[in-house]
């Protein structure tokens, strides 16, 4: 299963706001056997949300949204959503009745749009906050603060899935740049993904399905290289 995770929100794009939530939903969606094959930041404003949202909706199994809702001005994602996928945004009955009965909110306690979705779709419970989130076709809108994202992924997280992917470290004290022989070899001879980061000692990292593979691709680079003493 191939995700796009689309982050929105004018403060991170201002470096105002870490953007742990793309962080941590690639490493769920990694364990969920899923791979994450863009994360993109835009800013609070609907045509950029649609346009992002819809290319990325044609191109990946799922996407998921996160930030920017609400019933505030700049709580637009949810417009910007449904006009990605042709909707209008309505009140949406079950997220209404969930607020008031589930959620402890008295309806006049709710601010105007607090309840509004992009119709036809999937309301998702804030179990943590107030602002619901959704589902629309394979679009999956979750809120921003941090928290409450986490608890409506969790409610949803079985819909993703896939093979899972298997890796292993080995951290080498070489140059990467003396080591381009034997990864060369390690992508000729193994079905395997390669990934190398420099830094104080290089870290080559194998990723395959199998992890027979994995464990034979990294033991035989092992023992060709000086390994670092870490």
């Amino acid at each position: 299963m191939k995700v796009a995770i689309v982050t929105v929100g004018d403060e991170l794009l201002a470096g105002e706001t870490t953007n742990t939530n793309a962080t941590w939903l690639s490493e769920q969606l990694t364990a969920c056997g899923c791979r994450v094959e863009r994360v993109t930041t835009v800013p609070d404003r609907v045509k950029a949300i649609a346009r992002v949202v819809n290319e990325y909706h044609a191109e990946y199994d799922a996407v998921v949204v996160t930030g920017g809702l609400g019933p505030t001005l700049d709580d637009v994602t949810v417009a910007g959503v449904a006009a990605a996928v042709g909707r209008s945004v309505e009140h949406h009955d079950v997220a209404f009745e969930w607020l008031t009965e589930h959620g402890g909110y008295h309806a006049d306690d709710l601010d105007v749009g607090t309840a509004d979705l992009p119709a036809g779709a999937r309301m998702l419970p804030n179990t943590v906050g107030v602002a619901p989130g959704c589902v629309i076709e394979s679009i999956y809108v979750l809120p921003g603060v941090p928290r409450e994202m986490k608890a409506m992924f969790d409610n949803v997280a079985d819909e993703f899935s896939g093979e899972p992917v298997h890796t292993r470290i080995v951290v080498v004290d070489e140059p990467e740049s003396a080591l381009l022989d034997r990864l060369a070899t390690v992508d000729e001879r193994f079905p395997v993904t390669v990934g190398s980061y420099p830094g104080e000692f290089v870290r080559v990292k194998f990723s395959a399905n199998d992890p027979t593979v994995v464990a034979t691709a990294a033991d035989w680079f092992a023992d060709r290289v000086v390994l670092a003493e870490e």
